[in-house]
This record gives structure tokens, C-alpha cells and sequence, in this order.
């Protein structure tokens, strides 16, 4: 999913919905800035730890090509070390 803001929507940092701006539910401002958010829930959790949502999480690969490329990174960090015998 794309998360990057735009005029017209912004993206929910609890749920990484799309949520648009003109939307009933409050924003809350944190940082001078104004987060928007698909329900009350969403908007509690952030306010209770909006560090937590904050940082940067990287984005998992998903579908089956998502799980064959985990299972071989997986791999390549599980491997034992090379050992040359002469």
C-alpha cells in the first residue's frame, strides 16, 4: 500500500488506512501536525503511545511470492559458516 499523504486522504498511522481528510472522526495533533484516523480505537491507541506507531517499520512482502522470498532470507542468514578443508 502507498503510504504517503496527499491532499485528499491521509494514512491512519495505527492501521495504515486510507482515511480522508474530511472525515467526521477529530484529528490529533502531535508534533504540530494533525493525524487522521479510521475510528475512535485507532485514534485512542495513538494517543495513548504515538512514538509506538511512529517509528519506521519496514514493509513485510505479503502473498506467496511474499513468503518464498521470507523462507530465503531465512535461509541465507541460517547458514552455517563455510569451512575448506585441504
Amino acid at each position: 500500500m502507498n503510504t504517503e499523504n496527499t491532499d485528499d486522504y491521509d494514512v491512519d498511522p495505527v492501521c495504515q488506512m486510507k482515511v480522508s481528510k474530511e472525515s467526521k472522526m477529530p484529528p490529533f495533533m502531535f508534533h504540530s501536525r494533525a493525524y487522521h484516523f479510521c475510528a475512535d480505537a485507532c485514534r485512542k491507541a495513538f494517543m495513548a503511545d504515538p512514538e509506538k506507531y511512529l517509528k519506521f517499520k519496514p514493509i513485510k512482502p505479503k502473498g506467496w511470492w511474499g513468503d518464498i522470498w521470507i523462507g530465503l532470507k531465512k535461509q541465507r542468514v541460517a547458514a552455517p559458516p563455510r569451512v575448506i578443508i585441504e
